[in-house]
């Protein structure tokens, strides 16, 4: 039983609205209110989840639910909801730095990065996706209140926004084969991937 919920608990849904457009994750609780609601357009993908419900009085049966991986709500998301500006994390810097110190480019456990201002907030700079990047204690310390220039620590890649399906992606492990493919053919066209000079 145990085991049935540690896996029911580390699988996320993929949330679309009536139209196919990408919301967010959801928990198979929230998948299952929405079956239980009648409130599901269309799903895609083989069944990834099974949820056994409780026994009726009537049939002696009892109910199951198989969940696929991406279900579409027959709500219809708001205007600004479609791409949302991801929440500016030390989680999701780092997810979307690779867990890399963009200064020398060693790979660092999360315990050891910080969040580093590329314009030091002491010279103007905002704390936004363009001005941060992920630095290793060291590195930072090192840069102190001067820009990559002033301090001769060139950046090895530039900060940007992901856009709300590059979040979505770095921020779940767990991604199904079904998932990725859907999330996939809805990324940004333009080549922002990270990459190392």
């Amino acid at each position: 039983m145990e085991a049935d919920r540690a896996k029911l608990d580390s699988v996320r849904l993929l949330s679309l609205d009536a139209h196919g457009r990408v919301l967010d994750w959801m928990s198979w609780q929230d998948a299952t209110c929405l079956y239980a609601r009648g409130a599901v357009a269309w799903t895609l993908g083989d069944p990834c989840l099974t949820v056994r419900g409780g026994i009726s009085r009537i049939t002696g049966t009892r109910s199951v639910l198989h969940l696929p991986p991406i279900i579409a709500a027959r709500s219809h998301a708001r205007g600004k909801a479609l791409d949302p500006t991801p929440a500016l994390t030390n989680t999701a810097l780092f997810a979307r730095d690779q867990h890399l110190c963009l200064y020398c480019g060693r790979d660092c456990a999360r315990a050891s990065l910080t969040r580093d201002h590329v314009v030091p907030l002491s010279q103007g700079g905002r704390d936004t996706w363009e001005n941060v990047v992920a630095a290793c204690f060291h590195c930072n310390s090192r840069k102190g209140g001067r820009t990559p220039q002033q301090a001769a620590m060139p950046l090895l890649a530039v900060p940007y926004r992901p856009s709300w399906i590059e979040h979505l992606i770095l921020s779940n492990r767990n991604i199904l084969a079904d998932q990725m493919a859907f999330l996939k053919s809805h990324l940004p066209r333009r080549k922002r991937r990270l990459g190392l000079h």
